[in-house]
């Protein structure tokens, strides 16, 4: 039951979060959450899709996780087939925090392979989260398909997908290490040193990988 009082204030709550001072939308987010109302689950979903501050959407996300997965599942699953990017990484990112296993069949190999990278991290680290057990090897089959892409962050968030799914990536990353495509190969290799030594850090693996596959079989000998 709701009283006058947070039916007023649930409603302005809501109305800040189209205002055009991107604090008082944080607050509005920070608001919606502290009081969950089932009526507040679709304005901050349609929110996370063109939401332009970084801080005001880690706030929506949070709002969400605060309402009961029932009302928030369904309607975040129907943004995986929105044409806007960011409707899909953002349902992606609150999908991997609110961790419901029933969302598991929509994290599509169309998803983790999308065009758009942040897109495609978030699939990543989404599927990573609600991956059941039995289907590591098949998910780390669809992520080795990515290896080499994009800019280093991109290349870093699979590499650390990859990790997290365990040992189940030892042979896809001895075969990808065989890969023709050079950056491929240096993807792969550099997440093998990651995994055998985390404390390496990304950017040493990677200058150790590029020195591998550019110098073959001589790198490791003598």
């Amino acid at each position: 039951m709701t009283g006058p009082q947070q039916d007023t204030n649930t409603m302005r709550a809501l109305e800040g979060l189209k205002h055009t001072d991107a604090s008082v939308r944080l607050r509005a987010a920070l608001a919606v959450g502290t009081t969950p109302d089932p009526r507040g689950v679709d304005p901050l979903v349609a929110r996370c899709g063109i939401e332009p501050d970084f801080s005001v959407r880690e706030m929506l996300t949070w709002a969400l996780t605060r309402h009961p997965a029932a009302l928030t599942v369904t309607r975040l699953l129907r943004e995986l087939g929105s044409e806007h990017a960011q409707a899909r990484s953002q349902a992606l990112h609150t999908l991997s925090k609110i961790g419901d296993r029933r969302a598991w069949p929509a994290i599509t190999s169309a998803l983790l392979t999308d065009a758009d990278d942040e897109v495609a991290r978030s699939a990543w680290r989404a599927a990573v989260a609600l991956v059941p057990d039995g289907a590591a090897a098949e998910l780390a089959g669809v992520l080795s398909t990515q290896l080499g892409r994009g800019n280093r962050e991109t290349r870093l968030s699979l590499s650390r997908a990859l990790i997290a799914l365990g040992e189940v990536i030892i042979p896809i990353l001895r075969a990808a290490a065989t890969d023709p495509d050079p950056r491929v190969r240096a993807h792969a290799t550099a997440t093998q040193r990651l995994w055998q030594d985390p404390d390496s850090g990304f950017e040493y693996a990677t200058d150790e990988a590029i020195r591998v596959v550019a110098l073959g079989p001589a790198a490791t000998s003598g």
